[in-house]
């Protein structure tokens, strides 16, 4: 993926898709996307500091005839320094380890599919498409009954179909092919309800 943060153009042709999809079947299909799963606040504090504390002893076994004060000063600019550069969110995420990320996103995707298909009043089957950008994290998180109904292929599918077009650089094209794939899927166990008097 190019770029963490969508467009109002980007997002309006996601939402459409969205709708679209979801009119397609009975299943609540809902697309989640975010920026980044975690604001991961404290990886450039951990890394400024190692890196403050290694100047310290840089100038303390190079340069011992410098003050306890000056060492202390420059330790202290370092940390500072660079703390705020590695707060600039591409560096920050390249900071984090993948592990560490991977897990912040599996469990955002499992909160938001949480709130937005289990605890719906309507009791709904259905599935949560969770993206995040930052991450360039794609899962598909499904309740029960399509777990029973469809194979994980099936999503795997999906989310390989979507990977591939975003390292092309068709992210958002990419997106909009997944929820419309996704909605394929379900269409064939999940058909849309006729409405009374159609």
């Amino acid at each position: 993926m190019t770029h963490i943060h969508l467009s109002s153009d980007e997002r309006s042709r996601l939402h459409a898709a969205a709708q679209d999809a979801q009119a397609r079947t009975a299943a609540r299909l809902v697309l989640v996307t975010v920026p980044v799963s975690d604001r991961y606040a404290l990886y450039p504090l951990v890394y400024g500091a190692i890196l403050g504390l290694s100047v310290l002893g840089v100038l303390a076994t190079f340069w011992p005839e410098i003050s306890l004060r000056t060492g202390f000063y420059a330790s202290g600019l370092t940390f500072a320094g660079l703390s705020l550069l590695l707060d600039w969110l591409p560096l920050r995420l390249m900071l984090v380890p993948k592990r560490a990320k991977h897990w912040e996103c599996w469990e955002l995707s499992h909160r938001s599919f949480a709130a937005r298909v289990l605890a719906q009043t309507d009791r709904r089957t259905g599935i949560v498409l969770f993206v995040s950008l930052g991450e360039r994290y794609i899962e598909v998180v499904t309740d029960r009954d399509v777990d029973l109904h469809v194979p994980q292929k099936a999503w795997d599918a999906v989310i390989a179909d979507f990977t591939d077009a975003a390292k092309k650089g068709r992210a958002v094209d990419g997106l909009v092919a997944a929820v419309a794939d996704c909605a394929k899927v379900l269409e064939k166990h999940y058909p849309p309800v006729e409405k009374k008097g159609e």
